[in-house]
């Protein structure tokens, strides 16, 4: 059995999407193969800056021969289905079969198709998928019609067994196919020939080439780390940059250099995203100090001089880098120290958030309003939050901001204390956009998590007012992201709120933006002025929650279902406590809905689900063939069975414990109470005939039936759980 090697040599692949390119070869010519009927026994991808590979081990050497059997038209059919059917087939008449069928004879056709050899099918799929391949974006050049990431140089395409390798004869757009490649764009250009996948690599190596981005990964993190260790250093771990340094480069030669030390001084976010994005360097600290005073940066060649003279050019290059960001840092904190910030928060007025929303200022004064609302709940000083409210997002007007917008936030963070503001603050400043996905940290100081609550709630009740909601798959403004910030924020910090006050009083501020919006379009600028002040006053709050807020609840409740499933809670289960009193408050929700998981994991608590639905069943069945509701206490002294009684004496004991259980938030122990309901109600329905003849005896046991809904349903809407 062969095996395949194929490469494909170009100019330089983005080093973001060589991954993702050498997966798609791999499943585009695998498919391929596996759809042409050969099989195979593993596949591997690999990719550097100058080509994709891929390998195919245990290749049949060709297709299997396969009979394939088309039932046509009846016997006696009209002329032209008969000839519509033989050409599809490729067949004459006299090679059909006619074969007994239920409604009588059918004309079937058998077609053998013989075994193909693996070459010619190779080269189809291969020409396939080097013309239909899924770049992001893609670049035709000189006069032909291929498109590639970059220009294709040329294609290596052999199967190879112990007899020796065979090129794949195909031309893609005048590339021929052969046994070439090359190696190191300089150290090493000459072309060489290869028999198999072994030889391939020893050869790319011998020729300055490391063919696999992880084992180039793991060279260059190993080096950097020895070098720095050496130097009682610490390279600051960034999986993400190693992995696109292992794109850049074929042959990775790690050299370490240090930052000049008039750049020592700048904030160590600062040095690392320059260098980062800049120059794709890595941070070296000092674990002594704590500062960034050395960089790690990766060559793509040796030289003669041990890489002396490449890091005196990347010396120079950072050197201005850095000199441009202490020019930003020196501007923002005289701004900073001298102005507290402000001439930043007055330049967001100028700063469109939505053109229906209004501008950052404007949104900067709905969330400092929010954020003081919600202070109690989350024990925050309510100045505190508000303060941190109004210059948390001031920072968005800073200088190094504008060149780094991924310091947004931590900057916020540096000059809220260059400021004098409270560590509170300055805390708020950096926390308030977290937590940014499922796996981020979750602020937990007071004043942090009132400001990010209110942000992420002014973000949500915005987009619901001028009906922006997520659809589908589209999600533009990150809204499922922030409905789950919110739910986080509210779990991991325990803070018990009510939802829908802070969704009614963020809506109502955001229509007041839309009154001022339409009043400055009319040029009616006394009553934007007086929207806008009411707005900030607060003097409109609102009576009942209206459809924008429950919608947007129910919002919450999908994204808690997503969440919650992740934890192993039933959708059912979340379900039937949505269905209470007081489903807004997240947290109390959670509580409830773990503690009835829990309590339906036990034998009691599963089969009381069963006493209870039909309890329920058999009295909403009476009740709407009497025509009444049987809401009255049933009465001990019309009890005739023991297990009755036995079921009247439970439920006052379950009552007692449930009410002032749920009163207290104490869900697992109403759930624990319920559960013990199970055997007394499952007594009296096997001893008890409910609809008995005696009509008094029989209202006194729908009664009883009404008792068990109510104390069962006071728990949850057990008529939502499955089962």
């Amino acid at each position: 059995m062969p095996d395949l090697l194929i490469e494909l040599f170009s100019e330089e692949i983005p080093a973001r999407m060589q991954g993702r390119a050498a997966e798609d070869l791999k499943k585009l010519v695998t498919n391929g193969l596996v759809e042409a009927g050969l099989s195979y026994a593993s596949a591997g991808a690999f990719s550097t800056p100058r080509r994709l590979a891929l390998s195919v081990e245990g290749l049949l050497a060709e297709s299997p021969a396969v009979k394939e059997e088309r039932k046509g038209p009846k016997v006696g059919a009209p002329e032209q289905a008969m000839a519509g059917f033989l050409r599809s087939t490729g067949l004459t008449q006299d090679q059909l079969e006619a074969r007994d069928d239920k409604k009588g004879q059918v004309w079937f056709a058998v077609i053998d198709k013989p075994g193909r050899p693996a070459a010619e099918i190779v080269a189809e799929v291969l020409e396939h998928a080097v013309r239909n391949f899924p770049w992001p974006k893609s670049m035709r050049w000189g006069t032909g019609t291929l498109r590639w990431v970059r220009p294709l140089h040329s294609v290596l395409c052999i199967l190879s067994d112990e007899a020796g390798a065979e090129v794949v004869d195909l031309d893609i757009d005048g590339i021929k196919s052969g046994d070439t490649t090359q190696g190191h764009r300089f150290m090493a250009p000459d072309a060489f020939s290869v028999t198999s996948f072994e030889d391939y690599t020893v050869k790319l190596k011998r020729a300055k080439v490391v063919l696999d981005a992880s084992e180039r990964a793991e060279h260059i993190w190993a080096d950097a780390t020895n070098q720095a260790f050496a130097q009682g250093m610490e390279v600051v771990e960034d999986r993400g940059l190693l992995a696109e340094v292992a794109g850049l480069v074929e042959w990775p030669v790690v050299l370490m250099g240090k930052i000049e030390e008039q750049f020592l001084d700048l904030p160590a976010e600062v040095l690392k995203t320059s260098m980062k994005e800049h120059q794709k360097f890595f941070s070296v600290k000092n674990p002594k100090t704590g500062r960034i005073e050395q960089y790690v940066t990766v060559a793509n060649i040796e030289t003669a001089d041990q890489g002396a003279t490449i890091l005196a050019g990347n010396g120079r290059v950072l050197s201005a880098r850095l000199a441009d960001g202490a020019f930003f840092w020196e501007n923002d904190l005289r701004i900073a120290k001298g102005d507290k910030m402000q001439p930043w928060i007055d330049a967001l007025e100028n700063v469109t958030f939505h053109n229906k929303l209004g501008s950052q200022k404007e949104r900067i004064e709905r969330i400092a309003a929010l954020a003081r609302e919600i202070a109690p709940a989350v024990g925050a000083d309510p100045d505190l939050a508000e303060q941190a409210a109004r210059v948390a997002k001031a920072d968005l007007s800073s200088e190094m901001v504008y060149e780094f917008p991924e310091l947004q936030g931590l900057m916020g963070r540096y000059y809220a204390d260059a400021a004098g503001m409270p560590p509170e603050v300055g805390a708020a400043c950096e926390e308030h956009y977290s937590p940014l996905g499922p796996s981020d940290d979750v602020p937990t100081a007071p004043v942090s998590v009132a400001v990010a609550l209110a942000d992420k709630i002014d973000l949500l009740t915005g987009f619901w007012a001028i009906d922006e909601k997520p659809t589908g798959s589209k999600d533009p403004f990150a809204l499922r992201r922030a409905a789950l910030g919110v739910i986080r924020l509210v779990l991991e910090n325990d803070v018990q709120v009510n939802l829908l006050p802070q969704l009614g009083w963020s809506t109502s501020l955001n229509r007041f933006q839309l009154m001022v919006n339409e009043a400055v379009a009319s040029q009616d600028i006394q009553t934007a002025d007086e929207h806008k002040k009411a707005g900030v006053e607060g003097r409109f709050k609102k009576g009942p929650h209206d459809e924008v807020d429950l919608d947007l609840l129910s919002f919450f409740h999908d994204r808690l279902k997503v969440f919650l499933k992740d934890k192993g809670v039933r959708h059912d289960i979340i379900d039937a406590c949505i269905a209470m009193e007081g489903s807004d408050d997240l947290n109390l929700l959670v509580k409830r809905a773990e503690a009835l998981s829990e309590a339906l994991k036990t034998d009691d608590g599963e089969n009381l689900i069963q006493g209870f639905k039909r309890a329920n069943n058999i009295l909403s069945k009476e009740e709407e063939k009497d025509g009444v509701s049987y809401e009255l206490d049933p009465d001990l002294k019309f009890a005739e069975s023991d297990e009755e009684k036995a079921l009247f004496k439970a439920l006052d004991t379950a009552e007692a414990v449930i009410k002032p259980a749920m009163e207290q938030g104490d869900f697992a122990k109403a759930m624990a109470a319920m559960a013990q309901l199970r055997g007394p109600i499952d007594a009296f329905f096997n001893a008890v005939q409910v609809n008995d003849d005696n009509q008094i005896v029989r209202r006194n046991r729908l009664c009883l039936l009404h008792r068990i809904r109510v104390i069962c349903g006071g728990v949850a809407d057990l008529t939502k759980v499955e089962g």
